[in-house]
């Protein structure tokens, strides 16, 4: 395919220094479900329920834990910096907690090793969802043994594969876990607790704070986390409508980000849910990071319950009884998950978050932005990501402090309970011969990549 440009020409400079990367997750792409004594998830559980709606196969997934050197090299022929990819706990631990499997360890140990002699920088994520499930089956996040036990996971990892990991990721999501894992059920473990699946959120930020711990015991550096960020729009001018955004911009975006880098939570009654000693554990969670991310994907529009707007978002219908709702934002362009494509809500939320904790926020990274787009000449999705980094470009100038940004997903994946329908790489995976073909996306990506290189050192 031949090279292909930008709809709005060369993108502006970024600063000296700035990481380019791409990202992935273990579940949606390794497959190997039972090759060297990995244990199974709670999401293979789920899928084994028949949960994911195309069928697709998790345990064949993308094949990476077999193609793992073919996808570094698409990663090299992209100009990458560094590769976010997550380390599968039940493949490290089986048991989620005990004896640690070495053969699990030997796979990352491999892929970090192809990584470096490429010149990409690893950075694991340690946790993107797989909870191993003989812990999902004691009450996963809802049991507060599940985050000690991550910690005891994260510094074995660290132990192994921390001489040559520059860049570290505690947790991915937690707000995504617990809304749509244990209060909607509509992701692993399927729950519908509504409410009463806040001890997950406080349980997997203490996970975050012990993990932290345990890096940093393990002589690891340069830690951080990658949360998810929605601008939070209200739905009409009524005070009703006011207070339901307000609640479900603190569920979604407060409820994670104030813990961590605060020390408290957004709202004294929801500190009064929590589980367990919430002062000395809010102590552990808010411990100094070097970084923080961000993942974008749109805003989210939202007023008060109606009978004739149940709300509803990306397949989750939210059950009666919630004090919010979710509307239809109004987009001209939207991806193939019907997502707005909304540039400008990713600088806005930088923004956000800059003003509210000013000089308690770190450097940070866009960890996850991109799109559902099919088709191997995928135009849209290079208007998607060119429009997404003018949008970064521009909180730069405004003085929000970014040093790197992570387009998901290198290659096509099975998209959690959506399958394999929703196509979100740079390269294409044919689910059946597991070819990788790269898209235009893919050769505008290098060609961005190349292109900032050359002005930077230009100008250096």
């Amino acid at each position: 395919m031949p090279p292909t440009s930008g709809p709005n020409g060369p993108l502006p400079l970024f600063p000296p220094g700035f990481l380019w990367g791409a990202a992935a997750s273990a579940f949606q792409t390794e497959g190997a479900a039972d090759t060297d004594g990995k244990g199974p998830s709670g999401w293979d559980a789920f899928a084994a329920q028949g949960r994911i709606k195309d069928g697709a196969d998790p345990g064949r997934a993308t094949g990476f834990h077999e193609r793992y050197r073919d996808d570094v090299a698409l990663l090299a022929g992209l100009g990458a910096d560094a590769f976010r990819f997550s380390v599968s706990w039940p493949r490290v631990v089986p048991g989620g907690g005990g004896p640690v499997n070495a053969a699990g360890l030997d796979f990352y140990d491999r892929l970090v090793d192809e990584l470096c002699a490429r010149g990409i920088a690893p950075a694991p994520t340690l946790y993107h969802w797989d909870t191993p499930l003989a812990l999902e089956e004691t009450g996963g996040w809802l049991d507060r043994d599940t985050a000690a036990r991550f910690a005891d996971y994260a510094s074995a990892v660290a132990g192994r594969l921390g001489d040559r990991v520059p860049m570290w990721i505690t947790v991915n999501e937690p707000a995504e876990v617990t809304l749509l894992g244990y209060a909607l059920g509509e992701h692993a473990p399927g729950r519908r607790l509504l409410f009463g699946a806040l001890p997950a959120a406080h349980h997997q930020l203490l996970a975050h704070g012990l993990g932290v711990q345990a890096l940093r015991a393990a002589g690891a550096r340069n830690i951080g986390l990658a949360l998810s960020h929605s601008p939070v729009w209200t739905a009409g001018g009524s005070e009703a409508d006011r207070t339901a955004a307000e609640l479900y911009d603190t569920l979604t975006n407060w409820l994670f980000a104030d813990p961590v880098l605060t020390g408290g939570y957004p709202d004294e009654n929801l500190a009064a849910l929590m589980p367990g000693p919430v002062a000395e554990d809010l102590a552990v969670i808010s411990a100094p990071l070097d970084w923080y991310g961000v993942n974008y994907y749109h805003p989210m529009l939202v007023g008060a319950p109606t009978a004739a707007e149940p709300g509803g978002f990306a397949g989750v219908g939210l059950p009666e009884g919630l004090p919010f709702g979710l509307r239809e934002i109004d987009s001209a362009e939207r991806t193939d998950f019907g997502w707005p494509v909304v540039p400008d809500g990713l600088r806005e939320m930088l923004l956000r978050l800059k003003d509210r904790f000013v000089d308690r926020l770190p450097p940070l990274h866009i960890t996850e932005n991109g799109c559902s787009y099919g088709g191997l000449d995928d135009q849209r999705r290079i208007a998607y990501l060119d429009s997404h980094l003018r949008a970064l470009h521009r909180a730069v100038e405004e003085g929000v402090d970014v040093r790197g940004y992570f387009t998901w997903s290198l290659t096509d994946n099975i998209e959690w309970a959506e399958g394999a329908a929703q196509r979100f790489g740079l390269v294409h995976i044919d689910f059946e011969t597991l070819e990788r073909t790269p898209k235009a996306s893919y050769t505008w990506y290098r060609e961005t990549i190349a292109a900032q290189r050359a002005r930077g050192s230009a100008n250096g």
